[in-house]
C-alpha cells in the first residue's frame, strides 16, 4: 500500500441532531492538518462538511472540495478551501474524490454518505482498490450499520471476510493511526475495533 497523503472524508451536509458529531468532525479536521494529511471532501460549506473543512483550514492544512455543478449553483460550495473542483455530476464527483484519495473516513451522515461509503466498500470487495476505509463511530452512530453488515453475512449475501473491508473506531484520536497502519490479515474473526 502506498503512503497516505490524502484522506477522503464522507460526511453529512447537515450537522445532525447530536453536537458530538460536529465535535468529532472538528477534531478530525485538526488532526488531518497537524498530521500533514490533505482533506478530500464533498466541497460544501454546510453541515459536517463545512465543519471539517473549516477545521482543516484553521489548523493550517489543505482542503480540496469536489462539488457537482447543480450543488454549486445553489451556492453551497465552500469558497475558502485550498481548491474547489466543480464537476459535471455526482458520479464524476465520486470518481474524482476516489482518484485524489489514499484512504477514506466515514463520519455520520445520511443517504449520500452511505451511498459513497457503500461504493468504496463494493469497489474494495471487487479488488478495484485496497485503500483503507475507516468508520468513525461517533457516539455509536454506526451501530445500526454494523448490524446490517452482520445481517448480510448471516443471510448469505456477503462473505465472512466482508468484515475485512473496513475498520471501525469509536475515538477520533484513533482514526489517523488506524489509517497509517498496514492492512490487517485477510480474514479476521470480527470487525476490527480500536
Amino acid at each position: 500500500m502506498a503512503a497516505i497523503g490524502s484522506v477522503c472524508v464522507y460526511c453529512g451536509s447537515s450537522a445532525g441532531a447530536n453536537p458530538r458529531h460536529a465535535e468529532a468532525a472538528r477534531a478530525l479536521g485538526r488532526g488531518l492538518a497537524e498530521g500533514g494529511l490533505r482533506l478530500i471532501y464533498g466541497g460544501g460549506r454546510v453541515g459536517l462538511m463545512g465543519v471539517i473543512a473549516d477545521a482543516v483550514l484553521a489548523a493550517g492544512g489543505r482542503a480540496i472540495g469536489v462539488i457537482p455543478e447543480h450543488l454549486e449553483a445553489k451556492e453551497v460550495g465552500h469558497r475558502g478551501v485550498t481548491e474547489l473542483r466543480v464537476v459535471g455530476s455526482m458520479h464524476e464527483r465520486k470518481t474524482v474524490m476516489f482518484e485524489l484519495a489514499d484512504a477514506f473516513v466515514i463520519l455520520p451522515g445520511g443517504f449520500g454518505t452511505l451511498d459513497e461509503a457503500f461504493e468504496m466498500l463494493t469497489w474494495r470487495q471487487l479488488r478495484l482498490h485496497d485503500k483503507p476505509i475507516v468508520f468513525l463511530d461517533s457516539d455509536g452512530y454506526w451501530a445500526p450499520f454494523l448490524v446490517i453488515v452482520e445481517h448480510f453475512i448471516r443471510e448469505g449475501f456477503a462473505r465472512d471476510d466482508s468484515r475485512n473491508l473496513f475498520t471501525v473506531v469509536s475515538d477520533v484520536a484513533a482514526v489517523i493511526p488506524t489509517l497509517l497502519r498496514q492492512p490487517a490479515p485477510a480474514v479476521p474473526d470480527a470487525i476490527r475495533r480500536f
